[in-house]
């Protein structure tokens, strides 16, 4: 009796484990107040707002007075980019942001697309919204949500929105043609921070999706890296009817067992279902991901645990901020930098774009508020609903061979079941969008064919 009973519930657990493995959930849709004080019982005002991005002759100034001010220390001897950033090469680009930066004619240039604010639970949010400059006869735009993380901007995404926006005139087929929105996150940029604890990527997730409908878009496609791709997965797990498809090109999956098997080497590689691809982007595991891992999540502890202490530094040096930030855009562009005197930074990118996203976050002082968003997200611990939660909506990845942690397809597949398109890119690292523009609109313009052919 005792044996028949123990099979029966042996056979119950199996049954139900077959049936509930896959069970779609939905992340419970909350409401939030992240203004100051207590939430007024009047009526949130709902009006969207033009923004224009301004500049003064005393905010400039007092730039070029800290710049001016700065003590270096000197590096050591064929150091490189192993200890951080070389402050050799930081002269460099001391010298060219007092004496050649032209932060007016930058602040032109964000203008060129249109800007709006909005408040939403309590905060004022920033975004861009670029519609297509013509559309053929009887077609309308395909809507686009694009977010970006840190230590970025909206601004990344000025070199990829034309490709998106007006494909043909940059010898693309017209077949999609999209209109963008690109918000910035709460405490980043131009949007309001949070005056309270616990702002995370869901609470995120939920007000860019509100700013969504009060646009008028019930359906969309969204996409993301670093934290965008968390805020938009987030967002298809909140409301996935609403999502016609999630691309990213960065993906959460530490919850994954599966990322245990690299502990058996590449030998067992074939079986464990790595592509010959992923088996030379993640062998010898210690070295592409363990030391790799290790070398560039220094900041991360940091910003988890006690970010207002650093912030302090930075924000009050320009030069501090800058060098923090852009030894991200060296070794995230490709961990080999590290071994150049220059970081390898100007082999992909402008110091005037990377200077325009320093000062993003220099003028509108967010780099504190951007970093406790760490804090908020991985200071309790990593065990929210979310990083149990599977996500329904159809799925594509661009796997760009530089990021910092190669995700495989395998992996990605217990996350995201209804992952429809996965690419091995061509070049490109973390800042996919500010990098290799061109290529991420043809993953997003191929994981689109293929979500409207199903």
């Amino acid at each position: 009796m005792w044996l028949e009973i123990l099979l029966a519930s042996v056979l119950g657990f199996v049954i139900y484990w077959f049936i509930s493995r896959d069970r779609e959930e939905i992340l419970p849709f909350e409401d939030g107040w992240w203004g100051p004080g207590v939430k007024t019982i009047t009526r949130e005002d709902e009006s969207i707002r033009p923004f224009k991005v301004e500049t003064s002759d005393e905010e400039i100034n007092d730039l070029h007075q800290r710049i001016d001010k700065f003590r270096l220390t000197p590096p050591l001897e064929d150091s490189r980019f192993h200890y951080g950033f070389n402050s050799n090469y930081l002269k460099k680009i001391l010298s060219y942001w007092r004496n050649e930066f032209d932060w007016r004619k930058q602040v032109e240039f964000l203008n060129k697309y249109p800007h709006f604010k909005t408040k939403i639970e309590g905060l004022d949010i920033h975004f861009i919204h670029v519609k297509p400059p013509q559309l053929p006869s009887g077609r309308t735009p395909k809507t686009l949500l694009m977010v970006h993380g840190w230590p970025g901007s909206f601004y990344e995404f000025y070199k990829i929105i034309p490709l998106l926006t007006d494909p043909k005139s940059h010898g693309l087929s017209d077949e999609h043609i999209f209109e963008v929105i690109c918000p910035s996150i709460p405490g980043y940029g131009f949007s309001e921070a949070s005056y309270k604890k616990g702002f995370n990527t869901v609470a995120c997730a939920r007000i860019f999706y509100k700013l969504m409908l009060r646009l008028g878009f019930q359906k969309f496609y969204i996409q993301g890296g670093d934290w965008g791709s968390l805020i938009c997965t987030n967002m298809a797990q909140l409301v996935p009817r609403h999502v016609k498809g999630l691309h990213l090109n960065m993906a959460f999956v530490a919850r994954n067992l599966s990322n245990l098997t690299l502990l058996l080497g590449k030998r067992f590689a074939g079986f464990l279902g790595f592509t010959e691809r992923d088996v030379e982007l993640l062998f010898p595991w210690k070295d592409k991901v363990f030391y790799n891992i290790m070398r560039e999540s220094g900041y991360l502890h940091i910003q988890a645990t006690k970010p207002d202490t650093v912030g302090c530094a930075l924000n009050d040096s320009p030069v501090g901020l800058a060098a923090y930030i852009l030894e991200k855009f060296s070794t995230w562009t490709n961990s080999e930098f590290r071994d150049l005197e220059d970081g390898g930074l100007e082999r992909k990118f402008s110091l005037n774009d990377l200077l325009t996203n320093i000062m993003l976050y220099w003028t509108t002082k967010t780099i504190v508020s951007s970093q406790r968003f760490y804090k908020e997200n991985l200071g309790q611990g990593m065990n929210q609903k979310h990083e149990r939660m599977k996500v329904f909506v159809p799925t594509g990845f661009a796997a760009f061979p530089c990021e910092i942690l190669h995700v495989p397809e395998k992996w990605l597949k217990s996350k995201f079941p209804k992952l429809i398109s996965y690419s091995y890119m061509a070049a490109g690292g973390h800042f996919a969008a500010f990098e290799e523009p061109k290529l991420l609109a043809q993953d997003i313009r191929k994981f689109v064919t293929l979500v409207e052919q199903q």
